[in-house]
């Protein structure tokens, strides 16, 4: 099965960065999902590539300044959306109640959900109590069919990752939890360095990528590791 992966950009690049972006990465030999800073949605659109957004608030329209609307991001041409990520938990202290009603409103409106679940390094000792809380919590009164992206929050951004003893066991832990076989993506330093370690994790569907996927030419390394 052709592995699934999603490049998160984060809040970077300028237009001219992701100009110059599309143009590398239109010869790439792969499709990823690209989840662009929300103002460069329609550019990735328009050009072709399937995409996300990073975050999305839980209702439609209103008085909400700076909010992202779901209803708007399907009239876009939006695909996707990542919901939970650990940067929305710590620094805008979104809880699983506020991201349970988050996907609840993005699959309203037919958009794929990205969920996104992980444990702090004090809570590794005890990661599946933390990670069924998450999937319990945010996924309640939900049936529809979603992605999930393990993110160890100790591995993002640090350069370390779990073995892939690890993450093969985390994986099939977080499987075991849903009734159907739900996609789990491994997020977490994922680069061109250790692509071809982590490709051996066949348990995984896929990866979400950070830091790295800003870079056409690395983006495009990893995925021909994997595709």
């Amino acid at each position: 099965m052709e592995k699934i992966i999603v490049a998160n950009h984060k809040m970077n690049m300028t237009l001219q960065d992701t100009q110059e972006y599309i143009k590398v990465l239109k010869n790439a030999s792969f499709k990823p999902i690209i989840c662009p800073t929300s103002i460069y949605a329609k550019i990735f659109i328009d050009s072709g590539f399937e995409t996300a957004l990073q975050n999305v608030y839980f209702e439609n329209k209103g008085a909400y300044t700076g909010e992202i609307s779901p209803w708007q991001a399907k009239s876009l041409g939006v695909k996707y959306v990542i919901i939970g990520h650990s940067e929305r938990r710590e620094i805008f202290k979104e809880d699983n109640k506020q991201i349970n009603k988050k996907i609840k409103k993005a699959l309203e409106n037919e958009l794929k959900v990205i969920l996104c679940i992980g444990e702090t390094l004090e809570q590794r000792a005890n990661y599946q109590t933390v990670l069924s809380k998450q999937i319990t919590e945010g996924l309640k009164d939900i049936e529809d069919r979603i992605i999930i992206a393990y993110e160890p929050i100790w591995a993002i951004g640090t350069g370390i990752i779990p073995t892939n003893e690890e993450i093969t066991e985390t994986t099939k832990f977080i499987k075991s939890l849903f009734s159907y076989d739900v996609d789990v993506l491994y997020g977490g330093s994922v680069n061109k360095n250790n692509i071809e370690a982590l490709k051996e994790v066949n348990v995984v569907s896929g990866y979400l990528i950070g830091g790295a996927s800003i870079y056409a030419e690395e983006l495009i390394k990893i995925g021909e590791v994997v595709s």
